[in-house]
């Protein structure tokens, strides 16, 4: 199995002139921000912007189009109004056909859905744009692990492996959210003396700004702080499990396990668990690089899938939407190269 590894220093921004002859947009959102970037068919970054949070889960659907937009005609304005030969979008959220046809349905009226290639804007899950951030290759796997916990699994011949990541309903565990969450539960256990000891109780209230232990669960109980901050308190906990804390060292043992299973799974179903697959690890969980979250990665690929090739992707997920939609247009490797340098001077700041 080959050795876990990220892209190399990203220069500055910088962006070429507009082009004359048409730009492509792609752009990758989240829980925390959205990148869009503007490029034209030599790979060049024309434009790129930044905005505010564009996830689609329940009841931020509106929200989410509205950032979209926003991004796609701002782009386009920073690139000079070239003509518009597509949009991608990739988002969290978009894990089920009947989200993405209700987003498609949202979209559809705006001027920007069917580009001058007549071609019309393009939907995807953002663990795609990952998954393309760390390879290319035509049979991968790729995992995020940031507030949530999600992945993907493609093949040569166009099949793929999903999973609905809707949190505890559909069987997920692991992003930044649960992990906060259950360090919780478990500080308070062993606050009154029901469960063992741990540096949490003390360590975790200060990362969300309370005094101690009871206000944050106070707090929580009586909607005072919403659960979705808990996924705050990971910084805590990675930091107790580097000191040795057993409770902390459990829950990043676990957290390892279900990157893995996730990981194994998308696999398995598609046939791939004995090939030599890249399997692209990124999000902030996998970003913050806790030697003993990643070493449980590499140990549980390497008992359930010996010949994966795990790469850790520090690079934003928007290089990987580029490269996708610039592939889609049939785009050279020499262009897709340049494409990956430009996109990632371009987001570095």
């Amino acid at each position: 199995m080959g050795a876990m590894s990220g892209p190399a220093v990203r220069p500055g921004r910088e962006h070429p002139a507009a082009p004359a002859r048409g730009i492509v947009v792609a752009i990758d959102g989240g829980g925390t921000k959205t990148d869009a970037v503007a490029l034209d068919e030599t790979g060049a970054v024309v434009a790129h912007v930044r905005l505010g949070p564009s996830d689609v889960h329940p009841g931020r659907e509106g929200a989410s189009v509205s950032v979209v937009d926003e991004a796609v005609q701002r782009v386009r304005t920073e690139a000079g109004g070239a003509p518009l030969l597509r949009v991608g979008v990739f988002l969290s959220g978009l894990d089920h056909e009947a989200e993405v046809a209700a987003y498609r349905a949202r979209i559809l009226p705006l001027p920007w859905f069917r580009g001058d290639d007549d071609v019309d804007a393009h939907l995807e899950n953002d663990t795609f744009a990952l998954l393309r951030t760390g390879t290319l290759a035509a049979d991968a796997v790729a995992v995020v692990c940031g507030t949530g916990l999600n992945a993907i699994g493609v093949r040569a011949d166009g099949a793929t492996a999903r999973f609905l990541a809707w949190g505890a309903v559909s069987g997920d565990w692991g992003g930044g959210t649960d992990l906060g969450t259950e360090a919780l539960r478990l500080a308070a256990r062993a606050l009154d003396g029901r469960g063992p000891a741990t540096v949490l109780t003390t360590a975790i209230p200060p990362r969300i700004g309370r005094p101690d232990l009871a206000t944050l669960i106070e707090d929580v109980h009586f909607g005072r702080l919403s659960e979705e901050r808990l996924s705050e308190l990971v910084p805590a906990v990675f930091a107790a499990a580097a000191e040795g804390d057993a409770v902390a060292c459990t829950l990043v043992r676990r957290q390892a396990g279900e990157i893995v299973g996730m990981a194994a799974s998308a696999a398995r179903r598609l046939g791939l668990e004995t090939a030599r697959i890249p399997v692209v690890l990124g999000g902030g969980m996998i970003a913050a690089r806790l030697p003993l979250l990643l070493d449980g990665v590499r140990r549980g690929l390497a008992e359930h899938l010996p010949n994966a090739m795990p790469t850790v992707v520090d690079a934003r997920p928007v290089v990987g939407a580029g490269l996708a939609l610039l592939e889609q247009r049939g785009a050279s490797d020499a262009v897709l190269h340049r494409a990956r340098t430009a996109i990632e001077r371009a987001v570095a700041a």
